[in-house]
């Protein structure tokens, strides 16, 4: 019988000798057929009949061992949120002294910063008293004055004439309390705004300046 080549058989050592030092790693049956004109084959099926056969192990292939998973690089942690921008602080302002004034001659409320505010003169009927036209007070019919100079007049003193002369008045004011004068300055900036609105670019300096002096006294408000 006619041995295999050697290159074959240094093959299949090489084989055996991996199959023996793998240990447990697979193994593949390896059939040597020779034929009846003495050629060897080598196959993994058995051989066909009239064929003598021997059989051998050969270790598999070792498995392509898989590349190693690079590490996932750590993310970087997302920087920071800035801190949301404060809004500008509003300087504070003490509260004003605010009044609540009467006036003398028709009894209307207004609001004053002064308390004291100085007197006038008002026609005295405005306050209460028979107010008559001029050209009645002092007609020919009315004790044939016929002027207003009060010379002339003496002696023909009339409701009608007193009711036309001016007096000295004055309102009358008291203090605003705390949320009194909170309130009104809050309806002032209000109105401050309303102008504000409907104001010319010319006309808005001064408002917006008053806008600043309402909002620095409302600091003082709170809530």
């Amino acid at each position: 019988m006619r041995r295999p080549p050697l290159p074959v058989l240094l093959g299949l050592g090489l084989l055996a000798t991996g199959l023996t030092w793998c240990g447990r790693a697979a193994a593949t049956t390896i059939y040597e057929c020779t034929t009846a004109d003495g050629r060897v084959i080598y196959q993994d099926t058995p051989c066909s009949a009239g064929q003598q056969q021997r059989t051998m192990q050969v270790a598999d292939a070792p498995a392509t061992p898989r590349p190693p998973t690079p590490p996932v690089p750590a993310s970087a942690p997302e920087p920071a949120a800035p801190p949301p921008a404060r809004a500008p602080s509003v300087p504070s302002a003490p509260l004003p002294l605010m009044y609540a004034c009467v006036r003398a001659t028709d009894g209307k409320t207004y609001l004053s910063d002064n308390g004291n505010p100085p007197p006038y003169q008002a026609p005295y009927g405005m306050l209460g008293a028979e107010q008559l036209p001029l050209s009645e007070v002092y007609g020919a019919d009315r004790g044939a004055a016929g002027i207003s100079a009060p010379e002339a007049n003496r002696g023909r003193v009339s409701s009608g004439l007193v009711a036309n002369n001016y007096v000295w008045v004055q309102d009358q004011c008291r203090e605003l309390d705390e949320e009194e004068t909170c309130q009104a300055l809050q309806d002032a900036y209000d109105e401050n705004e309303h102008k504000l609105d409907n104001a010319f670019k010319s006309q808005r300096p001064p408002l917006e300046k008053r806008a600043g002096q309402l909002q620095a006294q409302l600091v003082n408000c709170g809530d």
